[in-house]
C-alpha cells in the first residue's frame, strides 16, 4: 500500500465527476477544499515538515481563509519562501505555534529572504517531500517521531546560504502571522545551533546541526550578521518591537553540493531536543537511514489493510486515505511543557469531534497500544487542567472547541473497557469521566434535563451511558443506576411531533443533520419518531431520495446562499463530520439496503483521485477514516462495541484488528463505476457461521477471522429482522 498514497489528495478545491442519483442532493456547506498537505510526516509523530507558501491553513498550497464553499486563490501558482515545521492535516483552523523554524535554502542576499519562489515540481510519498526551486535548489525532507532532515542541493554559487527563521510563523493571511513572545538562539560549536522560541506559553525548543564543514556559520537578526558564537536573547518580544532573528550557514557551493539540516525538537528543552534528535538519527545519523527508517515505519503500518482489484486509482484513493487516517494525533512522550512528570502527551488533537467516530475506532484497530496511550494522555489532561479536552493543541487549555460536542472521549473509554485492553486505571478513570459531566453546560443538563444546543444533550446523555459501562465494570451498581437515569435524558432533545431535534443554533449543520445520530436506544428514538415508516420516511427525505439536484455553493457564497441551502435539511455527503453515522441510522428500522444505496453513493461519488479528490476538510483524518471502514464494509458504533454491516467496495480485503487479522470477502462482487448499479447483501458469515444480524459485537470482530458477503443486484431480507441492540442500560453481554 506505500507505494499507492498520493499525499497531494486533497491538497486543492474540490474536483470530482457531477454526483448523479441521490449523491446529486447533497448539499455541501463547508470548504470544498481536503484542506491536506504533502509534507513529510510520522506516523502519528510530532513533527511535520512542508514547503511554506503561508495558505490556509497548513501554510501550504494555494488558498486564502475559506469557511464556506469554494476556497478563495492567495496564490496562481505553487510557490514557497522555504520550509517550515508543524502543521495540521485537514482542518478548518490554526494555532499560532504551526509553521515555525522555516528553512530556506538561497543563492540569492539574505534580503530576499522573505520573498518566495516558484515551486518548479514537487514529489511526495509517506515520510518524504521533494521541490525543486525555480533558483534551482533541489529540497528533500524526511521526519522523525520528534525530529526533521533536510537535505538540499545547491547549483554551483559562490554565496549560497541556509537560513533558518527563528522569528515569525503562522501564516500569510490577514491576522495569520504569528510572533513568538521570548527566543534565545546561541551558537554551541561549528555546525551545532540551539535555541528556544515561546509560543502562546508553549516553549518549543531546537537543536540543530549542518553538515557544511567549511561554510561559515552566523546569527543574524534584522538581516545583519552577528559575529559567530554570539548568543541571542530576546526577553520580551511585541508586533511593535519585532525584528527578523535566526541562523545561517553560508559558503561556496559546487554543482550539486549537497547540504543536510538536522534538526531535534521538544517541548522540554534544548538537551532534551538534542537528545531527541540523537535517538531518532541513530548512529550514522544521516538523511539516507533516517528516510529507511521512516518508510519501514510506514510500510508496515499501510501494509496492515489491503485491498483487492485491478483498479490502480482506487487503490489509490483507498491507501492515501488510510495514510491520512494515521497522520494524527501528534504523539510526544514525556513532552508535556505543563506538568514535569514523565507520560503519555498528545496534540494535535482537533478535535475529538472529528475523530471520534471513525478515526479513533480504526487506530484501535491498528494500534491499540497508542490508543491505549491517547486515552491516558486524555485523562492525564483531564487531572492537570479540570476537564477531559474536545480538542487539545499543543497550547495551553483544552476546552477550546466547546461549541462542537462533549463528553467525546468518553466513547473511546467505553470501547476500550469493552475490548478489555489493558494499561487503564479505570477507577482513575471513573472519576474524570463523571467529573467531565457535570462542567459547565453538563451543569444545565443536570438541572433542566437539556442542554444548549440540543446535540449537546444528546452528547451528555449518550457520555453517561458510556460512563456507565465503566460503572458496570468496575460493580459499581450505584452510579450505573444514576448514568442509566441521565443517559435516558435524550428524549428531551426530541420534537415528538416532527421526530426530529428540537430548534436550537446547531454547530456547523442544522437540526436535520443532528437528528439521525445513533444513540444507544434506537428502538425508542424510531418509536418517538412514529415507528419504522415513518423514521425511514424522514431518513429518505434527509437523504435526498426523490428530490431535484442541489446546486453547491461557490466562491465566497453570500448569506441568503446559505441559508437556502440550510434550509434543504439535507445531508452533507462527507463535506462535513455532524452527519457522517446517519447513513446507518436505516439499520435500526430494518432497512439495510437503503445504507447500501447511500453509502454506495458517498464511497463512490465523492471522493477521487488528483490533488481536488476529497468533497471537505478532511479533519485530521476523520474524513478519510469514514472512508476505509465504509470500503471495508464495517461501521464501527463508537463507545457500543458494535460493528454495522454493508456491502464492502472490494472484492476482498485484509485487515489487521486489536487481536487478530481480519479478512473480508465478498462473493458476487462487480468491480463497480461512479453513479452505477448498488449492490447489496444477501447473507454474511463469520467464520463459517451465519450472521443474520446486520451488525458484530467488536470484541468479537477484533478477534479476526473470515467475514465473508454475498452480494446481489436486489435486496433481500438480511439484516430487516434482526437488528442492531438497543440498549438503554449497559448489559454485560456486551462486555468481555
Amino acid at each position: 500500500m506505500y507505494d499507492d498514497v498520493d499525499p497531494f489528495i486533497g491538497t486543492e478545491a474540490t474536483v470530482l465527476p457531477e454526483p448523479s442519483g441521490i449523491a446529486a442532493t447533497w448539499w455541501w456547506p463547508k470548504p470544498q477544499v481536503g484542506n491536506t498537505h504533502p509534507g513529510a510526516c510520522y506516523p502519528l509523530g510530532m513533527v511535520s515538515a512542508c514547503a511554506y507558501s503561508g495558505g490556509y491553513p497548513t501554510g501550504y498550497g494555494l488558498y486564502d481563509l475559506s469557511t464556506e464553499g469554494v476556497p478563495t486563490r492567495l496564490h496562481d501558482r505553487a510557490v514557497t519562501s522555504g520550509f517550515t515545521h508543524f502543521q495540521q492535516s485537514g482542518t478548518g483552523a490554526i494555532r499560532k505555534y504551526y509553521n515555525y523554524f522555516r528553512v530556506t535554502p538561497m543563492i540569492e542576499p539574505l534580503d530576499e529572504l522573505d520573498r518566495t519562489w516558484d515551486l518548479v515540481s514537487e514529489e511526495a510519498a509517506p515520510g518524504w517531500y521533494a521541490a525543486t526551486l525555480d533558483n534551482g535548489i533541489e529540497a528533500e525532507i524526511t521526519v522523525g517521531p520528534k525530529s526533521a532532515v533536510h537535505r538540499y542541493r545547491f547549483p554551483e554559487h559562490p554565496s549560497a546560504r541556509v537560513v533558518v527563521d527563528f522569528s515569525v510563523g503562522g501564516l500569510e493571511i490577514p491576522y495569520g502571522a504569528t510572533l513568538p513572545l521570548r527566543a534565545r538562539l546561541e551558537a554551541v560549536e561549528p555546525g551545532v545551533v540551539q535555541g528556544e522560541i515561546v509560543v502562546e506559553g508553549v516553549p518549543l525548543s531546537v537543536y540543530i546541526e549542518c553538515d557544511a564543514d567549511d561554510w561559515r556559520q552566523m546569527l543574524w537578526y534584522d538581516r545583519r550578521l552577528m559575529p559567530a558564537g554570539q548568543r541571542l536573547d530576546l526577553d520580551s518580544i511585541r508586533p511593535s518591537t519585532l525584528r527578523p532573528f535566526g541562523l545561517m550557514w553560508m559558503g561556496t557551493a559546487s554543482q550539486g553540493q549537497s547540504v543536510e539540516v538536522r534538526m531535534g525538537f521538544s517541548l522540554r528543552g534544548v538537551d532534551q531536543a538534542r537528545r531527541n534528535l540523537h535517538k531518532d538519527l541513530g548512529e550514522l545519523g544521516s538523511f539516507s537511514t533516517r528516510l529507511a527508517g521512516t518508510r519501514e515505519t510506514w510500510r508496515g503500518l499501510l501494509d496492515a489493510i489491503t485491498v483487492d482489484t485491478e483498479d490502480d486509482v482506487r487503490r489509490e484513493v483507498f491507501a492515501t486515505a488510510v495514510y491520512h487516517s494515521l497522520l494524527k494525533p501528534c504523539f510526544a512522550a514525556d513532552e508535556s511543557p505543563f506538568w514535569s512528570h514523565k507520560g503519555p502527551f498528545v496534540f494535535d488533537v482537533s478535535t475529538m469531534w472529528d475523530i471520534y467516530r471513525t478515526q479513533l475506532p480504526l487506530l484501535t484497530a491498528l494500534m491499540p497500544h497508542r490508543v491505549v496511550e491517547f486515552a491516558n494522555a486524555m485523562l492525564t489532561i483531564a487531572e492537570e487542567e479540570g476537564n477531559l479536552p474536545i480538542g487539545y493543541r499543543m497550547a495551553r487549555g483544552s476546552d477550546r472547541f466547546s461549541r462542537q460536542g462533549s463528553a467525546l472521549v468518553h466513547t473511546l473509554l467505553a470501547d476500550l473497557a469493552h475490548l478489555g485492553l489493558h494499561g487503564i486505571d479505570w477507577d482513575w478513570a471513573m472519576v474524570h469521566m463523571q467529573t467531565d459531566l457535570r462542567r459547565s453546560y453538563g451543569e444545565e443538563f443536570l438541572l433542566q434535563g437539556y442542554a444548549q444546543p440540543m446535540s449537546h444533550t444528546l452528547d451528555l446523555a449518550y457520555g453517561y451511558w458510556c460512563a456507565g459501562v465503566i460503572a458496570q465494570l468496575l460493580g459499581d451498581t450505584a452510579q450505573l443506576r444514576e448514568n442509566v437515569e441521565m443517559a435516558a435524558r435524550w428524549r428531551n432533545a426530541f420534537d415528538e411531533e416532527t421526530g426530529l431535534l428540537r430548534d436550537s443554533t446547531y454547530y456547523e449543520g442544522t437540526k436535520f443533520n443532528y437528528s439521525f445520530r445513533i444513540l444507544h436506544d434506537m428502538a425508542a428514538r424510531i418509536e418517538l419518531a412514529g415507528g419504522d415508516e415513518a423514521f425511514v420516511a424522514l431518513l429518505d427525505a434527509f437523504f435526498g431520495f426523490g428530490a431535484e439536484p442541489v446546486v453547491q455553493p461557490g466562491e465566497r457564497p453570500g448569506l441568503e446562499e446559505m441559508r437556502a441551502g440550510y434550509a434543504l435539511g439535507r445531508f452533507e455527503g462527507l463535506n462535513n463530520e455532524p452527519d457522517m453515522e446517519a447513513p446507518w441510522a436505516y439499520h435500526y428500522a430494518g432497512r439495510p439496503d437503503r445504507t447500501a444505496e447511500v453509502v454506495h453513493g458517498i464511497v463512490h461519488q465523492m471522493f477521487g483521485p488528483g490533488r481536488g479528490g476529497l468533497p471537505g476538510n478532511d479533519d485530521s483524518g476523520g474524513l478519510s477514516s469514514w472512508f476505509v471502514w465504509a470500503c471495508l464494509g464495517l461501521f464501527p458504533v463508537a463507545g457500543q462495541n458494535l460493528f454495522l454491516l454493508h456491502p464492502p467496495a472490494f472484492a476482498s480485503a485484509r485487515m489487521r484488528m486489536a487481536r487478530g487479522e481480519l479478512t473480508i470477502v465478498a462473493d458476487g462482487f462487480i468491480e463497480p463505476t461512479p453513479g452505477g448499479p448498488v449492490q447489496y447483501i444477501r447473507s454474511v458469515t463469520l467464520d463459517g457461521a451465519p450472521v443474520e444480524s446486520s451488525w458484530i459485537a467488536g470484541s468479537e470482530l477484533h478477534q479476526g477471522g473470515e467475514l465473508r458477503f454475498t452480494l446481489a443486484d436486489t435486496p433481500g431480507d438480511w439484516g430487516r429482522t434482526h437488528r442492531p441492540p438497543s440498549t438503554p442500560r449497559p448489559t454485560q453481554g456486551l462486555l468481555p
